[in-house]
């Protein structure tokens, strides 16, 4: 069976979207044929208080958006180079333990991904990258119940938010293929299974 194409949501804050994020980028990379669109989804929104300003029209809030208005700007406009960016993304935040809110700490990340620092600012600075990330939220907020990352999207109609507490082995990526395929089977073929959950952690 091949993969139905899906959306991926992320957050870059998030660990456990890095660690299934991670597994799909060494899955492409080693050859497994995704059909996969990644889509943000900024986890400050869902913490937003009655009365209070929505995240993406809150200029306090500029900081926490930029690392996500910078991903879709790569993804819409630098689509050879979104992977690369992306991991990076998730490295630097969770490995070098870098905020990723101002241009400073994201500048040599773009530029380590071998993209123009300037013309991607340039994109974010049209408000585009914003105005996908309100849509997106409102979208599988508001349609689909989605309260987290990483959600597997299929057929924009079936949200399943997964947890996996390891990445991928970095001495055998290729190993990726057969944990996505796994987790993409167990979404698709045994939607009867809603919870699926560990009492206990091995480690």
């Amino acid at each position: 069976m091949s993969a139905p194409p899906f959306v991926l949501l992320y957050d870059y804050r998030c660990p456990f979207a890095r660690n299934v994020h991670e597994h799909v980028i060494a899955a492409i990379r080693t050859g497994l044929d995704l059909d996969v669109t990644f889509e943000p989804f900024t986890l400050n929104q869902g913490h937003i208080e009655e009365g209070q300003l929505d995240v993406w029209d809150d200029p306090s809030q500029d900081a926490v958006l930029l690392a996500l208005e910078v991903s879709v700007a790569v993804r819409d406009a630098f689509e050879d180079q979104f992977l690369t960016l992306h991991g990076a993304m998730f490295h630097a935040r969770h490995v070098d333990g870098v905020a990723l809110n101002t241009e400073a700490e994201i500048t040599p990340i773009l530029e380590r991904a071998g993209l123009n620092p300037d013309a991607v600012y340039e994109i974010v600075a049209t408000q585009t990258p914003r105005a996908v990330i309100a849509k997106q939220w409102k979208h599988y907020h508001d349609d689909l119940d989605v309260f987290g990352v990483p959600t597997f999207i299929f057929g924009d109609s079936d949200a399943t938010f997964l947890r996996l507490m390891t990445g991928p082995d970095h001495n055998n990526l290729a190993a990726s293929r057969d944990v996505v395929t796994q987790m993409i089977n167990l979404m698709v073929l045994q939607p009867e299974i809603n919870e699926f959950k560990h009492t206990q952690l091995s480690r």
